[in-house]
C-alpha cells in the first residue's frame, strides 16, 4: 500500500507541476502571439486492460489535429484525428478457380481510427511548452480485406471488402512538450503598419505526447482471427474493451 501511495503521489506532483508550467510559463517567452496550431505526428498504441488480453499488438500510425486558442487564456481547444494498424496478414492466391493461372495478392489489415476533440491548458509563449488535454470521442475498429495486382509497381487495388466494423464512444486524457525550434516570417499582412506587424509570423516545434484512451466494448477482429476452410470464411471474433495507451512525436505549425 505504501508503495502504491507513492507512485501517486509522485504522478500528482508531476500532473501540478504540469499545469503551473502551462498556466504561468517559466520558461523564456517569446514575443510572437499564435492563436492556432496544425501538426501531424508519428504514433504508436499500445492495448491496455482487456483489449491488452486479447491482443498484444503494438499498433503503428501517425495522427493529425488542429487547435484554436482564445487569446487572453492558456486554453485551446481543437479536433485530433488517428489511424493505427494492428494486425496484417499477406497471402498469394489464384484469382480465381476457373484462372488459376493468374496470382493476385490478398491482404488483410486490422485498424482503429481514432477522432477526438480536446481541451488543451498550454501557455505559447515559451520555447518549452508543457501541457495536458482533456479529450472526447470515438474510436472506430474494421477490419478490411482486398486484392492486389502484385506485378505492378505500385500493388495496385483490384477489390476490397470490409469483414467486420464498429465504432465505440472513447474518452481520455494525456499530456507533452512542444519545443519551439524555429520562429520566422511567412508573408506580409497588408493590414498591418507597424515595424513588427509588417508580416505574419508563424513557429515550428517539436510535440512529444502521451495519451490514454478509454475505449467503449465492442466486436473485433485480430491478426488469424479469419479461418478460410472448404470454399468458406469462418469468423473468431473477439469482444471486449478498447483502451489504448498511444504515445506520439511530431511537428507543429503555429501561426
Amino acid at each position: 500500500m505504501k508503495k502504491r501511495n507513492t507512485r501517486f503521489e509522485c504522478l500528482g506532483k508531476v500532473i501540478l507541476l504540469l499545469v503551473f508550467m502551462s498556466l504561468f510559463g517559466i520558461t523564456r517567452s517569446v514575443q510572437a502571439e499564435f492563436r492556432f496550431q496544425g501538426g501531424a505526428n508519428f504514433m504508436l498504441g499500445y492495448p491496455q486492460g482487456e483489449f491488452k488480453e486479447n491482443m498484444s499488438n503494438t499498433g503503428i500510425g501517425g495522427a493529425f489535429e488542429f487547435s484554436y486558442s482564445p487569446k487572453p487564456f492558456p486554453l485551446a481547444i481543437g479536433v485530433s484525428l488517428g489511424y493505427l494498424q494492428y494486425g496484417k496478414e499477406t497471402r498469394h492466391e489464384p484469382f480465381s478457380p476457373t484462372i488459376p493461372d493468374v496470382t493476385v495478392e490478398v491482404v488483410t489489415t486490422n485498424n482503429i481510427m481514432l477522432g477526438h476533440l480536446f481541451l488543451r491548458i498550454q501557455n505559447k509563449r515559451g520555447y518549452f511548452q508543457p501541457y495536458l488535454d482533456g479529450l472526447i470521442g470515438f474510436n472506430y475498429l474494421f477490419t478490411d480485406t482486398k486484392i492486389q495486382n502484385i506485378n505492378h509497381p505500385e500493388y495496385s487495388e483490384i477489390a476490397s471488402s470490409t469483414n467486420i466494423e464498429d465504432n465505440v464512444f472513447s474518452y481520455g486524457g494525456g499530456g507533452g512538450l512542444m519545443i519551439r525550434i524555429h520562429t520566422g516570417n511567412a508573408y506580409k499582412d497588408s493590414t498591418r503598419t507597424d515595424s513588427e506587424g509588417q508580416r505574419k509570423k508563424y513557429s515550428l516545434l517539436l510535440d512529444f505526447r502521451v495519451r490514454y484512451i478509454k475505449g467503449g466494448e465492442t466486436e473485433y477482429l485480430k491478426k488469424g482471427s479469419i479461418r478460410r476452410e472448404d470454399g468458406k470464411v469462418y469468423y473468431d471474433i473477439t469482444e471486449s474493451r478498447t483502451d489504448l495507451l498511444t504515445t506520439h512525436i511530431g511537428l507543429v505549425v503555429e501561426f
